[in-house]
C-alpha cells in the first residue's frame, strides 16, 4: 500500500479524539490516574494507529516503534520505584519527621506569610508531594491564619507557592522525575538546572510575602495546632539532628554526580540502618500485631516500608496523613502512566501527528527565546486543554525533544522549561485537577488565591526572560548532531 502523508483532516480527527478521551477520563472519574487516564491514552494510541494504517503504515512497524520508545523508559521506571523505597525508608528512619519538626519550629506570627511559604517548601522538598503538603501542613496553616485574623487568600497562595517550589525541586517528586524521563535528561542535572530559574522566583515570592506580612495586623493566641503537631512528632519519633545524615548523604552523592538509581538505593539502605539504630520503638509500634519478634520483626518492618510504605498510627490525623506513604507500590501508577503515554506518543510520532503540530508552531520560532516561549505556551496550553499536569510534561516533552536536539540545545533545557510551564501553572487553572484539589483542600477558590501564588506565575516569566537573553541555556555536548547541523548549513539561533 502506498504511504500517504498525514492530512489536515487526519490531524484534526486525532486531536479531537485525544482531547475528548482525555477530558472525559478526567471529568468522569474521581481518581483518573488509577487507570481511566491510562486507558484513554491507549485508546488515543489505537485510534491514531488506525489512521496510520489507513495511510499505509503497517501494524508491525507501529508495534516496533512502541517497543523501542518504551524501552527508553526502563531506566526512569527503576528510579520511580527507588523513590518509593526512599520515601518509606526516610520516614521510618525519622529523617522526614525531623525535617518536618525543624520546619514547624521556624513559624512566627510576625512574618506568617513568608514563613508559611518557606515551611511548605521545606515539607514539600522532604516528601516530594505538593498535594500532601497542602492537605496536611497547608490545612493547619489555613486554620492558624484564621486564628490570627489574616487573609485566607494570601495564606492559600503562600501554601501553594511553597508546596510547588518544594515539589519542583525535590528528587522525591513524581513530576520532577517524570520531566527528565520524558526528554532523556538526568534527574539531578535537571534539578540543578531548574535551580537557576526556580530559586530567584522563590526569593522574589518570599520578598512579596514579607511585604504583605509587614502590612498585616496579627491577632490571636499562640499557634496551638502547630505546637500539638510538633509534640506528636516528638512523641512518635526520636527527633534528632543525626536523622538528617541519610538526606545529607543523598545531597552529597548528587553533588558528586552519582547516578540517581544507585544513589537513591544506597541512601535508602543507610536510612534503614538508622531506623534500626535510632527508631526501635517506631519499628515495634509499626509491626504491632504482626506476630513477629526480634530480628525477623525488624527485617519485615524494613521490607514493608520499602515495598508498600510506612503507615503512621499515632492517632493524630495530620501526622498520620502526612507520614503514611512511600514504598514501591505507591509508584506503580507512575510506571503505568509512563508506559501508556509512551505507547500513545510513539504512535502519534510515527504517523506524523507530532511533526504536523510542531510544523505549525515552529514556523514562528526563529530564536532561543521564541523556542522557550513556544515550549512554555505548549505546556500551559496542555494544562488548560486537558486539565492534567502530567500530560503538560509528557506531550510537550515528546513534541519538542527532537527540535531542541536539532537546534543544538541540551535536553535539560527542555525538561526545565516544561516544568516551568507545566508543573507550576497547573494549580492556577480552576478546571485543572491541581486547581480543583487545592481549592477544595484549602477552602479558597482557585482564582482567589492565584494572584498570591507568586512563585507559580513568576517562575514561567523568569524562564521566558532567561530564554530571550540566553541566560543559563546549555548547548548540546559535542556529538554527531552538531557537525551534521553545520554541514547542512542551518543557521544558529539568535539570542532574541
Amino acid at each position: 500500500m502506498k504511504l500517504r502523508k498525514l492530512s489536515a483532516l487526519d490531524a484534526l480527527l486525532v486531536g479531537a479524539v485525544l482531547l475528548a478521551l482525555i477530558a472525559g477520563s478526567l471529568s468522569l472519574f474521581d481518581d483518573p490516574m488509577s487507570g481511566p487516564l491510562q486507558l484513554a491514552l491507549i485508546m488515543v494510541g489505537c485510534f491514531a494507529a488506525l489512521i496510520g494504517m489507513k495511510n499505509g503504515i503497517g501494524w508491525d512497524e507501529l508495534e516496533s516503534e512502541i517497543t523501542a520508545t518504551n524501552a527508553k523508559t526502563v531506566g526512569p521506571i527503576f528510579i520511580f520505584l527507588s523513590i518509593g523505597v526512599l520515601i518509606g525508608a526516610f520516614i521510618l528512619a525519622g529523617t522526614v519527621p525531623t525535617l518536618l519538626y525543624a520546619g514547624l519550629s521556624l513559624l512566627s506570627p510576625a512574618f506568617f506569610y513568608p514563613l508559611a511559604c518557606l515551611i511548605c517548601a521545606i515539607v514539600s522538598i522532604c516528601i516530594g508531594s505538593s498535594w500532601t503538603t497542602a492537605a496536611t501542613i497547608g490545612v493547619g496553616l489555613m486554620g492558624t491564619a484564621h486564628g490570627f485574623g489574616l487573609s485566607a487568600e494570601i495564606t492559600a497562595g503562600a501554601v501553594v507557592a511553597g508546596a510547588y517550589f518544594g515539589d519542583k525541586m525535590s528528587p522525591l517528586s513524581e513530576t520532577t522525575n517524570l520531566a527528565p524521563a520524558v526528554v532523556g535528561s538526568d534527574l539531578f542535572a535537571h534539578i540543578r538546572h531548574m535551580a537557576w530559574v526556580s530559586l530567584p522566583s522563590f526569593l522574589i515570592a518570599l520578598v512579596l510575602f514579607s511585604i504583605l506580612a509587614l502590612t498585616s495586623e496579627v491577632q490571636g493566641e499562640a499557634i496551638s495546632n502547630v505546637g500539638a503537631l510538633k509534640a506528636e512528632l516528638a512523641n512518635s519519633f526520636n527527633i534528632a539532628w543525626y536523622n538528617l545524615i541519610p538526606l545529607l548523604a543523598l545531597l552529597g552523592l548528587s553533588v558528586r554526580k552519582v547516578p540517581a538509581f544507585p544513589a537513591i538505593m544506597l541512601c535508602s539502605a543507610l536510612a534503614c540502618l538508622f531506623a534500626v539504630l535510632f527508631q526501635a520503638p517506631v519499628i515495634e509500634r509499626f509491626m504491632e500485631g504482626s506476630g513477629q519478634t526480634g530480628l525477623l520483626m525488624v527485617v519485615k518492618a524494613l521490607w514493608t516500608v520499602m515495598a508498600t510504605g510506612f503507615v503512621s498510627q499515632s492517632g493524630n490525623e495530620v501526622v498520620d496523613s502526612l507520614l503514611s506513604r512511600g514504598g514501591m507500590a505507591g509508584m506503580v501508577f507512575m510506571a503505568f502512566l509512563v508506559f501508556c503515554s509512551m505507547m500513545m506518543t510513539a504512535v502519534l510520532e510515527r504517523i506524523g501527528f507530532i511533526r504536523y503540530l510542531l510544523g505549525l508552531i515552529v514556523r514562528g520560532v526563529h530564536s532561543v527565546g521564541a523556542l522557550i516561549g513556544a515550549t512554555l505556551a505548549t505546556s500551559i496550553g496542555v494544562n488548560v486543554l486537558t486539565g492534567d499536569q502530567y500530560l503538560s510534561l509528557v506531550l510537550p516533552g515528546q513534541m519538542w525533544k527532537e527540535e531542541y536536539r536539532l537546534r543544538g540545545l541540551a535536553a535539560v533545557n527542555l525538561s526545565r522549561t516544561i516544568e516551568d510551564g507545566g508543573t507550576v501553572t497547573s494549580s492556577l487553572i480552576p478546571w485543572n485537577a491541581c486547581g480543583v484539589y487545592m481549592a477544595a483542600t484549602l477552602g479558597v477558590a482557585t482564582l482567589s488565591y492565584a494572584p498570591f501564588a507568586f512563585f507559580n506565575w513568576i517562575n514561567p516569566l523568569i524562564a521566558l526572560v532567561y530564554g530571550i537573553f540566553c541566560i543559563k541555556i546549555l548547548p548540546l555536548a559535542e556529538s554527531t548532531e552538531a557537525p551534521a547541523r553545520r554541514q547542512a548549513g542551518e543557521p544558529a539561533l539568535s539570542a532574541s
